[in-house]
């Protein structure tokens, strides 16, 4: 079954963990959602057609391709997100 993805959701969700670890900050869902939605908003969207299972072949291949700028767009969400958190101090 072919399906249209836009791979740079799936790399900004898989660098988040790394890129995170080193900002002291609440990584609640709530808090990762919106990082990750104002890094991709600040990102130009890939879209890519495969079929199931070939999509990821192709994340790992392209992710090189746009690393320094979803470096730059998830720290920048992550400063936002931190010193405007959506939720009360309990991660709720």
């Amino acid at each position: 079954m072919l399906s249209i993805k836009n791979y740079m959701e799936v790399i900004v969700m898989n660098a988040m963990d790394d890129i995170l670890k080193d900002i002291n900050m609440c990584k609640c869902e709530k808090c990762r959602l919106d990082i990750a939605a104002k890094a991709l908003n600040d990102l130009p969207p890939q879209y890519i057609v495969s079929e199931k299972g070939v999509i990821y072949s192709k994340i790992n291949n392209l992710k090189a391709q746009f690393e320094v700028d979803v470096i730059a767009a998830i720290t920048k969400a992550a400063i936002l997100v931190k010193r405007n958190p959506k939720h009360d101090e309990t991660g709720e």
